[in-house]
């Protein structure tokens, strides 16, 4: 393994009042890694990359760029540029122009700009709308300007801030594609901070959620949803039921618990439990059928439809079992559309014990 492109160590960052908007966070970020910091407002996510930046520096700590200690070096002097929310390109000035700004004030001769800019703009595939203004085109192109001209400086890491925020969803997920893309394409570190799920399990090869100025997790987007370490992780990823559990006896291997409304179970894990833990299950997880299923490992209860949220390929169900809610989602892969039930309608709804997840913090 090489060395990280961005070692932070032990870094903290304390506001007038004693806010500590990051607390004490230590992460390596791989060089060519696309990598997310996602967590919800006023998590830290924000700040930590500013620090990354320059834009904001520690209270303490050190943050390696490249092998250098550069915690308290000037954002001019790192290698390192940024991409906002706000796009923050010249409205005055086309997109060439936009692109070229940044090598003209450094001083690279004319020449040199010449042949960088058509390569970022080859690259962004904005060629052919050069010689226009930002007002003349849309929310994506704008932002692949904004790309642009940060890939043009050649920067070692590129910094992403809520880089989509401003698109509609279906640009989101053309842009998603494009951004994931591009990183494959120039071969660099990409850092993107963003509070959408989605975004940060559909781009990148590894994600650190954020907690109240601290790293919760650091995983893989497929690790983190199937296999969270704590409650606010798994409830943070995607969608999940949490159904507390007594434990009622534990080997290296398995637990069997107790829940209120699934009954007692035994699920395969090597956590080590007290005698209370919280049960995950997601809603895919959960299956619905007019008849009792059979198997031999599946846990089944009888339940009535409360809602449904129909969302084209799927359909989100709420079923009640004896007074709780479980949310259960259903593929709808019929010509018929939905989901196959309908509000009040006495069901069954089962799952394998494999498919929970068993989580005491």
């Amino acid at each position: 393994m090489s060395e990280p492109i961005i070692s932070i160590r032990n870094v903290t960052k304390e506001f007038s009042g004693g806010v500590k908007a990051v607390d004490n966070v230590s992460i390596d970020i791989e060089q060519n890694e696309f990598f997310a910091l996602l967590g919800p407002s006023g998590c830290g996510k924000t700040t930590l990359l500013r620090m990354i930046s320059g834009l904001e520096t520690p209270t303490s700590g050190q943050i390696f760029i490249g092998g250098e200690d550069m915690a308290f070096t000037p954002p001019n002097l790192r290698p390192t540029n940024m991409v906002f929310q706000s796009y923050a390109v010249f409205p005055h000035m086309t997109v060439e122009q936009n692109v070229a700004y940044g090598l003209k004030v450094t001083g690279v001769a004319p020449d040199e700009i010449k042949r960088r800019v058509a390569e970022a703009l080859e690259m962004v595939k904005l060629s052919h709308l050069a010689a226009r203004k930002p007002d003349q085109m849309s929310g994506g192109q704008r932002q692949r300007v904004a790309l642009a001209r940060a890939l043009v400086k050649r920067p070692k890491v590129l910094l992403l801030d809520e880089p989509l925020s401003a698109l509609d969803a279906k640009l989101r997920d053309d842009m998603r594609l494009e951004l994931t893309r591009l990183q494959e394409t120039v071969g660099i570190t990409f850092i993107i901070v963003t509070h959408d799920q989605d975004e940060a399990l559909s781009m990148a090869s590894r994600i650190a959620v954020m907690n109240k100025g601290g790293v919760a997790q650091i995983a893989t987007p497929a690790d983190l949803y199937e296999q969270p370490k704590t409650k606010f992780v798994a409830d943070f990823i995607g969608k999940v039921n949490l159904l507390d559990a007594a434990i009622l006896r534990q080997n290296t291997k398995t637990i069997s618990c107790n829940t209120k409304v699934l009954g007692k179970f035994d699920i395969d894990t090597d956590k080590t439990c007290g005698s209370e833990a919280t049960i995950a299950i997601r809603p895919e997880k959960l299956k619905l059928t007019v008849k009792k299923p059979i198997g031999a490992k599946l846990v089944c209860k009888p339940a009535i439809i409360k809602d449904v949220a129909y969302y084209g390929d799927t359909s989100h169900v709420i079923a009640d079992v004896d007074g709780v809610m479980l949310e259960v989602n259903v593929q709808n892969d019929s010509r018929t559309g939905g989901a196959g039930v309908e509000r009040g309608q006495k069901i069954f709804v089962s799952f394998n014990p494999h498919d929970a997840l068993v989580l005491t913090e």
